[in-house]
């Protein structure tokens, strides 16, 4: 049993165990004990979202990974992704990303890649962990000039910046296309505008003027709102919304409505399939999809694949199958012709570009896949149990199954807070409401 990483990384509030200095310091040194390598260039670089404590962070692991014989390349504010295309442009043996994703600005996380930009194998990260446990690092201590050194590279946003537009075909240009693009004053503030701009799109964008504590606040792809109102405001055709470390991206259309995950992915799914570029004629997405998406790639004779909620599993799935489109309804969506992780700019990029091919609105583009009413409450808990500790949930989802027909019910722990998530999906909302109040209500007493 892990007890320090969990599904992405290691998670928690800032100041409080694991997310301390102390901690921090301990695990770069545990992991530059692990992959230090012999002929190697022993080279880790780390980068990190707007939040406050990623100075602190950011400070202790070089400091440990140093300490430990290896080296550092410092990269600031850099979207996850572009970690993940960092670590395998500069040819560094791993990648850190200091981030907690789309959490508030007083938690954080410290989250690995291996070299080739991939997620450490679950291996390594226990041996890490191991590692620091058992302080089997304390008793190496280069000395001299064998210890790390660290550099900071200015051009890499530049370097990023410039791979997302080889993303979209050659040539292509977003001449005419008005974009709002609200940045959750996270990693990706000046990329995407940057990038849209460069690439001829008229871009407004907001909440990009992070101050260290207003990352993901009332902002970015949880709260669509700010963005609804502000594409119908300035007239523009769509609206692009990233998390704060700009893994996902959901989108509004031109008239202030949502589009998930679920639709982006069915849109991209058969476009590719027509290009003959879809591998496998196959779409991996998690246990949360929407089945008005699997419904909607059945007639278009494509194979829906789920995998359990996370990232993660969707890429090991994915490089398992030979599959090259994946992701979840959250707007974490992975082409893997062009990343090894969900991508917020790139994905907002290729959908720019089918709407500018098609020269019709991302309404109307979306519209054949056509998703059922669903319903998530999140349920937040003390300590995350096993749900089988608990007969009166169970008892719940069976109650809640009799009347729920044809829909479907997922319950399950999230992999990255201390909450339990309840998922309902079904043809009558008003009733999959009050279904998924009825199970949270229970939730809440038993594991109170």
């Amino acid at each position: 049993m892990r007890k320090l990483f969990g599904t992405d990384g290691v998670r928690g509030h800032v100041n409080q165990y694991p997310i301390t200095a102390e901690v921090a310091l301990r695990l770069g040194r545990s992991a530059a004990y692990v992959l230090k390598k012999e002929g190697r260039r022993n080279l880790i670089l780390i980068g990190k979202d707007t939040r406050l404590s990623g100075y602190m962070l950011e400070s202790a692991l070089t400091a440990g990974i140093c300490s430990m014989g290896m080296n550092v390349v410092l990269v600031g504010p850099v979207p996850t992704p572009g970690i993940a295309f960092l670590t395998r442009s500069l040819r560094c043996d791993a990648g850190i990303v200091i981030s907690a994703s789309h959490n508030p600005y007083d938690d954080n996380g410290i989250k690995f890649f291996s070299h080739n930009g991939f997620k450490l194998p679950d291996e390594v990260e226990v041996k890490i962990e191991e590692t620091l446990i058992q302080d089997l690092h304390d008793t190496v201590r280069p000395t001299g000039s064998d210890i790390g050194r660290a550099r900071r590279i200015e051009e890499a946003t530049g370097r990023y910046i410039e791979f997302i537009k080889s993303t979209i075909p050659k040539g292509m240009d977003f001449e005419g296309l008005r974009v709002v693009v609200d940045s959750a004053n996270g990693s990706a503030y000046k990329v995407t505008p940057v990038a849209l701009k460069e690439l001829g799109a008229k871009v407004i964008s907001i909440n990009d003027q992070p101050d260290g504590i207003n990352i993901n606040r009332d902002c970015g792809s949880l709260h669509l709102e700010h963005l609804s109102r502000s594409v119908i405001a300035h007239g523009a055709q769509i609206g692009i919304a990233h998390d704060g470390d700009a893994d996902r991206t959901l989108i509004c259309d031109e008239k202030g409505r949502v589009i998930d995950g679920d639709q982006l992915m069915g849109l991209c799914a058969v476009r590719m399939k027509r290009e003959g570029r879809l591998k496998r004629n196959t779409l991996v997405a998690t246990v949360m999809s929407n089945v008005g998406l699997e419904r909607y790639l059945q007639r278009e004779g494509i194979e829906l694949v789920r995998t359990q909620v996370g990232d993660r599993y969707v890429s090991e799935k994915m490089l398992e199958g030979g599959y090259n489109l994946g992701g979840e309804q959250s707007g974490h969506i992975i082409f893997l012709d062009d990343n090894t992780t969900g991508d917020g700019p790139v994905v907002a990029l290729k959908i720019l570009s089918l709407m500018k091919a098609s020269g019709k609105p991302i309404s109307e583009l979306v519209a054949p896949v056509e998703l059922f009413p669903q319903v998530l409450v999140n349920v937040k808990v003390q300590h995350k149990l096993p749900l089988a500790d608990f007969p009166e949930i169970q008892g719940a989802i069976d109650l809640a199954n009799e009347k729920v027909g044809s829909g479907r019910i997922l319950v399950r722990p999230s992999g990255t807070e201390p909450k339990v998530r309840v998922m309902i999906e079904g043809e009558r909302e008003d009733l999959i409401r009050d279904l998924a109040n009825d199970i949270a209500t229970v939730i809440e007493r038993a594991m109170a």
